[in-house]
């Protein structure tokens, strides 16, 4: 078998159930760049590292946009919060699309992991009361039922302006500790109404609500072949702890489907080779997660395998068990990943970095602020990578505070 025979599984088009045709399996996934305003608004430099990667995946994600003031992750995270944004953010669409690309905006709120938010207003908000340590000693607000519903509204509003800035889609996550997740879950969800632990179907009531808005903007305002994406971590894990399984995310992954009309389903969680993880407990301890959930979807929703994948070789084996491979680390200093391995320059195929190559690559000064803490969690570059971007994070911070002395 020859090598372009071997990875063309890799570079079938893929139908999603609104009539889009990818032309490839892969996605780029979204990674904090830390290139908006401080305020939120997208920057020239967040522009161009789109358009520098325009054409490394036919399906592409933002970071994180924060719905509300109090939903804020990271420090120069792109707001979509007010009217003000949808300027800046049609800017950051037309980027992405620019060279066919279908743009997809990630809509989300931290809830009580909103660090920044803490850090501006000293207040964060979440399912349940709770009093933390880190990263200062705070309490968390538990949502009033007035609160929640505000939440699903800016939710339902953030969905409306990604229509008006020419997005081809919205993901809605409910990974890695994010808001609507905090609520499935019975580590961070102690309440004991409507929207409490007591049962799947109450963990569920926030997240699907929050896609019945969703779906319903989509369906006044969008046009017909709109792209509804969801991004999920089927189980949770603490340590040896487990506090839900992937039977109960499939479960709610139901539960939202029946009120909404998902494109395509990303799994997403913390560590090294999330695509390969295997499931702690429920009914099939043992096996692939991305294994049990494409069984259960029964090809309904194509599946999108994230975390670890670095190379052809992995991103093969992660088609096993999905449908498309979702890559963030790799198209920061490889956004050519795909071109190359689809013209059988597998070889030419470099994670590394040096400093000659950032203008080239267009990575924003300030991206180096988080990038190396997430890539250390995930360890998709190497080492020597990862080195070099803990020097140049020493050296923008120098130069960024000689600038703004």
């Amino acid at each position: 078998m020859t090598q372009s025979e071997l990875y063309a599984p890799l570079f079938n088009p893929i139908t999603l159930s609104n009539g889009i045709v990818l032309a490839n399996r892969f996605s780029l996934n979204p990674i904090t760049t830390n290139a908006s305003s401080l305020e939120g608004f997208v920057t020239e430099e967040e522009v161009a590292y789109a358009i520098r990667r325009a054409s490394s995946a036919p399906l592409q994600v933002t970071t994180a946009a924060y719905i509300e003031d109090y939903a804020q992750l990271f420090e120069y995270g792109p707001s979509i919060r007010d009217d003000r944004f949808i300027y800046g953010l049609s800017k950051l669409a037309a980027a992405m699309k620019s060279q066919g690309a279908k743009a997809i905006i990630q809509l989300t709120h931290a809830g009580r992991f909103a660090k920044v938010s803490l850090r501006d207003y000293g207040v964060v908000y979440g399912p349940s009361r709770m009093h933390l340590m880190t990263p200062i000693e705070h309490d968390v607000i538990e949502m009033s039922h007035r609160k929640i519903q505000h939440v699903i509204e800016q939710y339902a509003q953030a969905t409306r302006r990604a229509i008006q800035a020419g997005f081809d889609g919205v993901e809605i996550s409910n990974a890695q500790r994010l808001l609507p997740q905090q609520f499935f879950s019975p580590f961070s969800n102690q309440r004991t109404d409507q929207y409490g632990p007591q049962s799947v179907e109450n963990r569920s009531r926030f997240g699907v609500e929050i896609m019945g808005a969703v779906q319903k903007v989509i369906d006044e305002e969008g046009p017909d072949d709109f792209i509804l994406g969801f991004r999920g971590t089927p189980e949770e894990t603490r340590g040896e702890q487990v506090g839900y399984t992937v039977d109960e995310f499939n479960e709610y992954f139901d539960r939202m489907m029946e009120v909404s009309n998902i494109h395509y389903y990303a799994i997403a969680s913390w560590g090294h080779d999330i695509y390969l993880d295997r499931a702690r407990a429920g009914s099939r301890p043992g096996d692939y997660v991305n294994e049990i959930v494409r069984d259960h979807l029964k090809g309904r929703v194509p599946i999108i395998a994230t975390g670890g994948i670095n190379s052809p070789e992995k991103a093969l084996e992660a088609l096993r068990y999905a449908d498309m491979v979702g890559m963030s680390s790799v198209f920061v200093t490889e956004p050519d990943f795909v071109a190359k391995l689809e013209t059988g320059r597998q070889d030419e195929i470099d994670l590394s970095i040096r400093p000659e190559e950032i203008e080239d690559l267009a990575i924003p000064h300030r991206a180096f602020k988080d990038l190396v803490e997430f890539m250390d969690f995930g360890g998709s570059l190497p080492e020597e990578t990862r080195e070099a971007f803990r020097q140049m994070s020493e050296q923008s911070a120098v130069s960024y505070f000689k600038e703004y002395k």
